[in-house]
């Protein structure tokens, strides 16, 4: 995570929140830091920081974390192994993660609880939607665990569908490596083109890499917008406080509504 001016952090911090409730959406990479696979303590403290400081200025806060530093199902699913079984393996891997990111909000002194769609009572609380609104309400930091806890599913789909199971104001996806969504990969193409802002369905047709299409779907579906951008150091703050940085993907309202 890139380090901010202290001008910077003590405005963000002076700011107030937009939002009652969000989700926060990190993908297994963003816990790696400069590693090729695993978890990075110092990268996993550095995002606890934030997330702790962002719960403290009162918004409740619940996270989804996907498993792309650990396992990968499509990748496993596409050397041999059956998707199924690959899908729950991915999902096993994201209770790692989820348990590690706990470990480190509490060591900053936050209460949370770890819910997972799959049974391991001895380390997480089962999947509950009113526990999960309950926690929250009191203040407690919530990790939604194994995904959707079905095969065939992302932790896109199990961040959108969480989010509207608990009512959340919006997805924040905080990215590793991007600032954003762009029309191409920046990777492959250095001129591709930033999208400061976008519709649900521009991004299903334009097939944009931001979320698998049934993510997207729900949330277009139930007007819930996606802020996307750069886990750097403040970010999440930032878009909490109403800052625009990154990508907005979001479907108006039609009147009436």
């Amino acid at each position: 995570m890139s380090v901010r001016s202290e001008d910077a952090v003590v405005a963000a911090r002076d700011a107030r929140p937009v939002f009652r409730r969000i989700l926060l959406k990190l993908s297994g990479e963003s816990l790696m830091g400069a590693r090729d696979y695993g978890m990075d303590r110092a990268t996993i403290d550095a995002v606890a920081e934030e997330v702790v400081d962002v719960r403290t200025a009162g918004v409740e806060t619940a996270v989804v974390v996907g498993a792309g530093n650990i396992y990968r199902g499509m990748a496993a699913a596409a050397e041999g192994m059956d998707r199924a079984t690959a899908d729950y393996a991915g999902m096993l891997a994201t209770v790692l993660n989820s348990l590690a990111l706990q470990d480190a909000l509490e060591d900053r002194g936050a209460h949370t609880r770890v819910l997972s769609a799959l049974e391991v009572k001895e380390v997480a609380e089962p999947y509950i939607r009113r526990r999960a609104i309950r926690h929250l309400e009191k203040g407690r930091i919530v990790i939604f665990a194994a995904g959707t806890g079905n095969p065939f599913f992302t932790t896109d789909t199990a961040a959108a569908l969480r989010a509207l199971e608990i009512s959340a104001d919006a997805i924040l996806m905080a990215k590793h490596g991007t600032e954003g969504v762009y029309g191409d990969d920046p990777r492959v193409d250095p001129s591709a083109q930033f999208l400061p802002e976008l519709t649900h369905l521009q991004a299903i047709e334009r097939g944009l890499k931001v979320m698998d299409s049934t993510a997207l779907s729900l949330c277009m579906d139930n007007h819930l917008p996606i802020h996307v951008f750069a886990l750097a150091d403040g970010n999440i703050r930032r878009v909490v406080n109403g800052e625009r940085i990154g990508t907005l993907i979001s479907t108006p309202a039609k009147e009436g509504r």
